[in-house]
């Protein structure tokens, strides 16, 4: 996009279906112009975990992007699931399956008659990792004997269907709630074992409905603390299933709740089948537009 312009821009709240819950994610549905500094540009003034920017594609539906503040990242689950439950609220798209052209490769997105979007994702990955469980504890701002104590008997690993996270399972939900993390100890920890961030949950959640509590930390992107994460819920279910979680008998669909230290609860259904699917609702809590500056000939987005 050479000129000036105005698009259009909305806020949409993932794995929830209250506003101003959940994991807001910005949506552009109308990104086929847009350099990759002005979707980073706009990314950065809507400054939520992630904002997906939707093209025209010649192998999928359509194609998505996805931008933190700071940089571009593979997959989002959040967002993608925010962007269809939005198409789909403004007639763009009905139920049923559509593909989605990624970073990762096409992906299969299903909506169904009650709203929920379920999203599939890359081949799962689950890769153990030798950490320290001290150096863990201090990134995590944790107590040692929460990650060590025994009963816990799975260890961390790097699990991945598109987007690594470090897997860390901790004993007890008020030593994860009480966690005070690193983001300079997290990024260098990440750094070393090629993760995206650390997805810390405990099976000993609040809802009694919920399979597991978790809380991501990805300042590597530049998300501190992400409120609902879908890409890291797919790798904990993968995780989970090469761990032989539950004796390897998972259930049919478990529930992951997140984001109340945050004051944004919601919950990601995962299915772990032959492959790794998450699902959830998404409700739009904003609709507006959003003046772009034009690309100027060096490529830097003038503000």
């Amino acid at each position: 996009m050479n000129d000036e312009e105005t698009i259009e821009v909305s806020l949409v709240d993932a794995f929830t279906e209250e506003p101003l819950s959940g994991n807001a994610a910005g949506v552009v549905t109308g990104a086929d112009n847009l350099a990759d500094g002005q979707m980073q540009a706009i990314a950065r003034e809507l400054s939520v975990s992630e904002t997906a920017f939707v093209t025209e594609s010649e192998e999928a539906d359509r194609a998505i992007r996805y931008f933190t503040p700071q940089e571009e990242v593979d997959l989002c689950g959040h967002a993608t699931v925010a962007t269809h439950a939005h198409l789909t609220e403004t007639g763009a798209i009905g139920p049923g399956t559509h593909t989605l052209a990624t970073n990762v490769g096409v992906i299969e997105i299903e909506g169904t008659d009650d709203g929920v979007v379920w999203m599939g994702g890359d081949s799962p990955t689950v890769r153990p990792v030798e950490v320290e469980y001290g150096r863990l504890a201090d990134a995590l701002g944790i107590d040692e004997i929460a990650l060590s104590e025994p009963g816990v008997e799975l260890s961390p690993a790097v699990a991945s269907t598109g987007e690594p996270f470090l897997i860390v399972p901790v004993t007890y939900l008020q030593a994860l709630l009480n966690a005070a993390p690193d983001d300079a100890a997290i990024d260098e920890l990440c750094a070393e074992v090629d993760a995206s961030g650390i997805y810390a949950f405990t099976f000993d959640a609040l809802d009694p409905d919920s399979t597991l509590h978790a809380r991501a930390f990805a300042s590597p992107v530049g998300v501190s603390e992400d409120p609902v994460t879908g890409t890291a819920s797919a790798a904990a279910g993968a995780y989970l299933r090469e761990m032989n979680a539950f004796g390897g008998e998972l259930p049919e669909e478990m529930l992951f709740e997140q984001g109340h230290v945050l004051d944004r609860p919601g919950t990601v259904r995962v299915q772990v089948g032959e492959g790794i699917r998450v699902g959830g609702h998404a409700v739009t809590a904003l609709e507006g537009t959003l003046v772009v500056p034009a690309v100027e000939d060096d490529g830097i987005v003038e503000v």
